[in-house]
């Protein structure tokens, strides 16, 4: 299946919160995207392999993705070495991405950031003809090197290089991220586990607050931002946007 786009995070519901309403917004704008997670998310306080795989494809579902799959590293503990490397290439080569959106590069977690950089090589590497990977049925995949590779910003602020305007899908987005019912605005007193960083309403509302901060930026109710390590350009200034008034 050849994707339009590919979003990659190292935990479920890490595109949810990074990338979702990009992708809804290319979703019906007529793409095909999908969604790769690269761990189950198994060190997570709350909830366990089962609930969050059954929350990821609630969340895809909610998204419109042609497919999610998962690639079970450890969690918490996977390297950024040859063994991994290789999965990613493989199901890099396997979709054929035009853009690749994965984790950022440094943040709290040092899962995302590790797979920020993991992400960035696989990228490069997947287009060198000379590294051999094979595919489910075991023939020899082609190269394949993504046109884009941006990262969505997580926990920490970075200055964005792109903004985009996800005011029309915000509310789908914010379903795909509340999906994750084990982990976001749980109540006290549930018997999902103990509270954590992540399942106070104060973490939602830190969410809607930076999208709305990025909308600001650009004249919009709602925007995600991105960091890009190579410059974008444009064919038109037509592709330029100015919604202030």
């Amino acid at each position: 299946m050849k994707l339009d786009i590919l979003a990659i995070g190292v935990h479920p519901d890490d595109v949810e919160l990074g990338c979702s309403g990009t992708l809804i917004n290319e979703i019906k704008s007529g793409k095909q995207a999908g969604i790769i997670d690269l761990t189950q998310g198994e060190l997570g306080t709350r909830g366990t392999i089962d609930t969050r795989y059954n929350e990821a494809a609630n969340a895809a579902m909610i998204i419109g993705v042609a497919v999610r799959e998962n690639l079970k590293m450890r969690d918490g503990f996977f390297e950024n070495d040859e063994e991994n490397k290789l999965k990613l290439i493989s199901a890099i080569r396997k979709y054929q991405p035009d853009i690749v959106i994965g984790n950022v590069l440094h943040d709290r977690h040092p899962d995302h950031g590790r797979a920020g950089k993991m992400i960035a090589d696989c990228c490069f590497l997947s287009g060198l003809a000379k590294i051999e990977t094979q595919d489910e049925k075991g023939i020899p995949q082609q190269r394949w090197r993504p046109s884009y590779v941006l990262h969505y910003i997580q926990d920490w602020y970075h200055e964005p290089d792109l903004l985009i305007d996800i005011s029309d899908v915000f509310e789908q987005r914010m379903k795909s991220i509340e999906a994750y019912s084990t982990q976001f605005h749980t109540d006290a007193a549930s018997d999902e586990g103990p509270q954590t960083y992540i399942s106070t309403p104060d973490f939602l509302e830190s969410v809607i607050a930076r999208a709305r901060m990025f909308g600001k930026r650009i004249g919009v109710k709602y925007a995600e931002g991105f960091i890009s390590e190579k410059k974008i350009g444009i064919r038109t200034l037509a592709a330029l946007i100015q919604n202030e008034t």
